[in-house]
């Protein structure tokens, strides 16, 4: 009877989730917010909670985790992450600055102490490499030439868990300075071995993974990846870097055959990944701390879109690409709620919890239409006020004045002399210090349509140009 129960259950939940899913592809957005909105409905409190299958939605939700940053690990390879991670760990300076600082200032003013503090700096600080991923993917920029900027905050931070998580548990329990700095030595050194494996013995790997028989490469790639996941969880490294960090050691034929064969399952598990996150959330818990969770979550959104620009920009990334990897990084999500968990196992503060969970799930839903609609919001905002400032251009010229705005790529740039009807820029005097602007406003979709991107193996190529 239990048995079936739970097929009966999970039959269900998957049924619903796949016509989410078709809703979603009708109208052109991705079906992550609806696959949350499911799992409240399915969860504590909702309308249809479920009861003999949550435990097996959960496991699920963990290996949807692990197969969303495996199948992303296998887009790159090791020598790319190192080279380009160098590269860019001023971008991942920025964005624990930004977007740390922010819950640390938040626990503080709500008078919670510095224990508290540090959790709630972890819960805004991370962005969710699970929903990101599904987001990118369900976007078609996987192979935009932002990607890999992206890519390389999200590695920093998930890296960054493996001195923040033991930190994090000293912290809580009180621990000495003895006990946890072992900890952290631990897991530095677990990260630090995994890592040396993929580099120095990536291709081995490769070579004792990759078979002509889909179903053993099926099997031999799921079982690495998995038992690697467990060990980095066991010695208090995060999962998910140990699912990418197989996902880079893996290259050749191997990456390709095992980036087919697991693209369903990913689709299925990630599914109910977010689902479980909905599944964990008691809708009559949020409403008393819905407001300081939409002002937190206001704040870090601008923060995030903030350190996506600066690190895009920096990587010469043109002005399009740069919004839109600042859109991509709002959402917040599995790392999140496993911070914001610890804090509650331990009973550092009985409202923490409720926010954390009030401000994640505010993030994640509106989290993939800020990667969808930044740009197109940002470039529409420029349009608007140059129409504005245009209006008044002639009666500035009939006063004798000379000026004029151009709206492109998203932004109003200053260009000297402007004629109140010509269609393009003009292009400022030399040394003037103003950027010339395309006469097109669509120049940057033409670049990224003349030129699609990095493929695998490539995609983190020229980061620093």
């Amino acid at each position: 009877m239990h048995t079936a129960t739970v097929f009966i259950e999970l039959g269900s939940v998957i049924l619903v989730l796949g016509l989410l899913g078709r809703i979603a592809g009708r109208y052109g957005f991705s079906p992550i917010p609806l696959y949350l909105l499911g799992g409240l409905a399915f969860g504590t409190g909702g309308l249809l909670p479920l009861s003999a299958s949550e435990e097996f939605v959960a496991t699920g939700a963990e290996i949807g985790v692990v197969l969303l940053l495996l199948m992303l690990g296998l887009e790159y390879t090791a020598a790319d992450l190192v080279t380009n991670l160098k590269a860019q760990y001023p971008a991942g300076a920025v964005d624990f600055l930004l977007n740390a600082i922010p819950g640390a200032v938040a626990a503080l003013l709500l008078g919670w102490g510095s224990v508290a503090a540090v959790v709630l700096a972890g819960v805004t600080w991370i962005s969710s490499s699970g929903v990101i991923a599904k987001v990118l993917g369900d976007l078609g920029r996987l192979g935009n030439r932002e990607t890999p900027v992206i890519l390389s905050i999200l590695v920093l931070e998930d890296l960054a868990m493996a001195v923040y998580l033991p930190i994090l548990t000293a912290l809580l329990a009180g621990a000495g300075l003895v006990a946890g700095s072992i900890t952290l030595a631990i897991a530095l050194a677990t990260a630090g071995a995994v890592l040396f494996v993929a580099l120095r013995y990536g291709r081995l790997i490769s070579r004792f993974v990759s078979h002509d028989d889909p179903e053993k490469l099926l099997l031999v790639v799921l079982g690495l990846t998995l038992l690697v996941a467990g060990i980095a969880q066991q010695l208090q490294v995060s999962a998910a870097v140990g699912a990418f960090l197989v996902g880079i050691a893996l290259s050749g034929e191997a990456a390709e055959g095992a980036h087919t064969l697991l693209s369903p399952l990913r689709d299925l598990f990630a599914a109910v990944f977010f689902v479980f996150f909905g599944l964990s959330t008691d809708p009559t818990s949020i409403p008393p701390v819905l407001l300081p969770a939409l002002l937190l979550a206001a704040v870090t959104a601008v923060t995030k879109v903030a350190t996506g620009y600066w690190a895009a920009r920096r990587a010469g990334i043109a002005t399009r690409g740069r919004w839109r990897a600042g859109g991509a990084l709002v959402s917040r999500g599995e790392f999140s709620i496993v911070i914001a968990g610890l804090a509650v196992t331990a009973g550092i503060e009985p409202g923490l919890g409720p926010l954390a969970t009030a401000y994640v799930l505010i993030l994640v839903v509106t989290g993939p239409l800020a990667a969808r609609y930044t740009q197109p919001a940002v470039e529409r905002l420029g349009a608007v006020l140059a129409r504005r400032r245009g209006a008044w251009v002639p009666e500035a010229r009939a006063g004798g004045a000379s000026g004029g705005v151009t709206a492109a790529s998203g932004g109003v740039t200053a260009a000297g002399a402007a004629t109140g009807t010509a269609a393009g820029a003009v292009p400022p005097a030399q040394g003037s210090g103003v950027e010339p602007v395309e006469d097109s406003p669509d120049a940057e979709d033409a670049e990224d349509a003349l030129d699609p991107g990095p493929g695998p193996g490539q995609a983190l190529d020229g980061l620093s140009r």
